[in-house]
Formats: C-alpha cells, sequence, structure tokens
C-alpha cells in the first residue's frame, strides 16, 4: 500500500489524485489521507481514503485566523499566519502518524512533513510530492515571491529558504509533539526534509509544467518535473439543461470563480462588482461558487461547481483567484486568464500568466474594482493573447506529468 499524505483545499487535492490514478495504471495499491470532509471527493475517483477524523470545527479553529490564511498576501504575513496555525497540527499528528502504519511508501505534501519522518522510523521510502516548484534553484524566485522582486541568484536563493521556511514551520511542532510523547525524543537528523533528495530511493516530484515555469539546471537529479497532473475523470460530465443552453445560446462567456477563498460575506458586494464588471465588458459570463444569486441579467448565469476541465474549454476566458489547480486547468484549456490573486502563491501563478502572454495584468484582490475588472476582461480578449493560450495549451498537452512522476515512484520501490 502507498499512502499519500495530503492537506489543504478541494483544489488541493486533485493532483494528488491524478498522481494516485496513474500508480495504480502500475498495479499499485494506493490510497490518500486528508480530512474526512474530503472523503466522498476522493472516492468518487475510485481512490481509497484514509480520514483524519479531526476538523476544522473539532478543533476549533479560529474563522478569521483561516481568513487571514486565505489573505496573507506577503511573506511576513504568511509567516505569521503559519505560526498561528501550528498548534492545530498537533491533534493532527497522531492520526496521520497511523495512516503511514502498514505502508510501503509514503508520499507527502511538503506541508505534512510528519510522512518524511513516519517513513524514516517506519524504515520505508518517502517521496515529497509537491503542488509547485518548491527546490532552491539560482534561476527563478519563488512562488511566494515571484513577480514581486527581481530576480537575482542570491534573491532567488532567499526566497526559497522563506518558502521552505513557512512549509516547516506550519508542520514541524506536530513532529516535536508526536516523537516526544510516543518516542521520547526527536527523530535522528530533525530538520527541513525538503533538500534531502541524495538518491534514486528518495525522489521529490513537481506539478508543474515545463512550459510554465521550466525545470531548473541546478536542482538535484532526483527532483522531477515532467508537467501537471491533471485528474482523470471517471466519467463525461452532462451538464443542466438550462446550462447547456446558456452555453449554446451567444458568445462563449468569460468564467469566475474564486473557489475556497470567498467567503458568504463577500457575496454580495462581489457578485455586484462582477456584474458590473462583465456588462461594462460588454460579455456573458458564468459565476461559480457563489450559490444562488438573485436577479441575475440573462446574460449571466450562476452555478455552484462543475469540473474545470469540461467547462473551461467551452467559455472565452477564465477568472479566478490563481489557485495552483485552477491556473493549470486554465493553461491546460487554451484560453486566456485574469487572475485576482488573493494571497500566498496565487500571486505568482498571476504573474506568470501575465509573462507568458496569456493573460491580463494581475489585480490584487484588495485593488479589485468592477473597471479594471472590465479592463482587464478586455485585455485578456485580445487576440494575441487568445493565439498565445491556445499555443500554451498545445505545448501543455505534450507532457503527462502524472504518468511520469508516477514511474519515478514506482521506480523507486523497486530499487
Amino acid at each position: 500500500m502507498i499512502t499519500i499524505l495530503c492537506s489543504g483545499s478541494r483544489g488541493d487535492f486533485q493532483p494528488y489524485i491524478a498522481l494516485a490514478q496513474e500508480l495504480k495504471k502500475f498495479g499499485k495499491d494506493v490510497r490518500i489521507t486528508g480530512m474526512r470532509e474530503f472523503e466522498d471527493f476522493v472516492r468518487g475517483y475510485g481512490i481509497d481514503f484514509y480520514p483524519i477524523q479531526a476538523d476544522f470545527k473539532s478543533l476549533n479553529v479560529d474563522e478569521n485566523m483561516l481568513k487571514e490564511a486565505q489573505t496573507a498576501d506577503n511573506p511576513l504575513k504568511m509567516l505569521l499566519t503559519f505560526n498561528k496555525m501550528k498548534k492545530y497540527g498537533l491533534s493532527l499528528a497522531n492520526e496521520f502518524y497511523a495512516a503511514c502504519e502498514g505502508s510501503e511508501l509514503i508520499i507527502y505534501h511538503p506541508g505534512c512533513t510528519i510522512g518524511y519522518f513516519a517513513a524514516e522510523r517506519l524504515s520505508i521510502p518517502a517521496v515529497l510530492a509537491s503542488p509547485f516548484p518548491m527546490h532552491k534553484t539560482k534561476e527563478q524566485t519563488s512562488v511566494i515571491q515571484y513577480g514581486r522582486v527581481k530576480s537575482t541568484p542570491a534573491k532567488n536563493i532567499i526566497s526559497y529558504h522563506l518558502l521552505q521556511g513557512m512549509l516547516w514551520l506550519a508542520s514541524n511542532n506536530s513532529v516535536k509533539y508526536l516523537w516526544k510523547k510516543e518516542f521520547g525524543g526527536l527523530p535522528k537528523n530533525f530538520g527541513k526534509p525538503y533538500e534531502r533528495h541524495t538518491d534514486k530511493k528518495h525522489p521529490a516530484v513537481i506539478s508543474c509544467s515545463n512550459y510554465v515555469f521550466k525545470r531548473p539546471k541546478d536542482w538535484n537529479e532526483n527532483i522531477h518535473q515532467y508537467g501537471y497532473w491533471f485528474v482523470t475523470e471517471s466519467a463525461e460530465y452532462i451538464p443542466s439543461k438550462e446550462l447547456a443552453d446558456f452555453l449554446s445560446d451567444g458568445e462563449k462567456p468569460v468564467y469566475i470563480g474564486f473557489g475556497s477563498v470567498f467567503h458568504e460575506d463577500q457575496k454580495e458586494t462581489l457578485s455586484r462588482l462582477i456584474i458590473d464588471a462583465l456588462s461594462k465588458a460588454n460579455r456573458r459570463g458564468i459565476i461559480c461558487g457563489m450559490g444562488k444569486l438573485d436577479n441575475l441579467p440573462d446574460s449571466i448565469f450562476a452555478i455552484d461547481s462543475i469540473p474545470h476541465s469540461w467547462l473551461f474549454e467551452r467559455v472565452a476566458a477564465v477568472c479566478h483567484h490563481g489557485g495552483a489547480g485552477t491556473t493549470s486547468a486554465g493553461f491546460a484549456a487554451g484560453v486566456p486568464s485574469v487572475i485576482i490573486p488573493f494571497a500566498n502563491d496565487q500571486h505568482a501563478w498571476a504573474h506568470r500568466a501575465y509573462d507568458l502572454g496569456v493573460g491580463s495584468k494581475p489585480i490584487p484582490a484588495k485593488k479589485l474594482t468592477s473597471d479594471n475588472l472590465a479592463e482587464a476582461i478586455k485585455y485578456a480578449l485580445q487576440n494575441e493573447i487568445v493565439q498565445n493560450a491556445k499555443k500554451l495549451a498545445i505545448n501543455i498537452s505534450t507532457e503527462n506529468g502524472a504518468r511520469e512522476c508516477a514511474k519515478v515512484i514506482v521506480d523507486s520501490l523497486r530499487r
């Protein structure tokens, strides 16, 4: 059994589902471990799931702190928020360790470093699997500072120290707590495990297209990046008659959705802003994830959730918060991006879309207005941007990151 330790929102789980699907094709038993609220979602793809019974409600996690985490728009705020959140990891440590027992290999999200130390104690291999590039390089800035600071070799290395430091801050206390309580002391070689890929038995795999961020030449040979990890949908999505009619009844609409960073108390203000922006841009739109919206014009359709892989190919552009998964889905669909970053690595994906010529200039969420959103939509729909987006999608389609990374993992087991 291969066990994948995962954390984050629904979008964070999707790349790991894709990796699990490919491992199953190699004949491997595989399961994903995460908060119990994602169990039905993961099992819906035919992947076994080990539920962590604790959740934000049972842990009494402060909702305001969660909002802070989703709107931390600079490294200092990120560090402070991660420091506040670390105490909640203590309650999860026992369950994550228990999920590792009986496994032949552990794959762990960079925020779940307990996987590395559990594997070491259990004398089994561990594979770091990251949804974004995170290893030190002089060639490009890390995803928490890309587009914000000028790229130089020294600044680039420092930016990766910051990124790895934050991820380590989020998980090291849970390792300390469990080891001292259960094993009488810290694990050997206790410290950040992110650069410990010294042989083919302990590789790292990255979900990112080389046409978006090229694999740095100064990475260790055991760090593998072959493309995005895209989920294979278990069945063809069938839209409602209302949605199908809307899509066929006019020019392609603009998709607008902000995923898990959207909060119910923003609904009225944000929906009104979006409606106004679409009117100013003279575009039809699909608003996703805000529930039922009253008094919508005929030119706008509201939906709760939908597979991005199905919908994005049927719209004119995608406007979103810049989560890594949503960004990659937009790139793969071959449509322009309008990215409104709220926090963390979202700013990097927004700047990268602009730098690649496949999207509008980023609009930080705090500066969003109906006027600048309308202008960003118009910019993104210029013919040059549309053609660039199509070319990027063709290039991305030549990669199969999940399959190639699954091969690396299976090979590490053979060794």
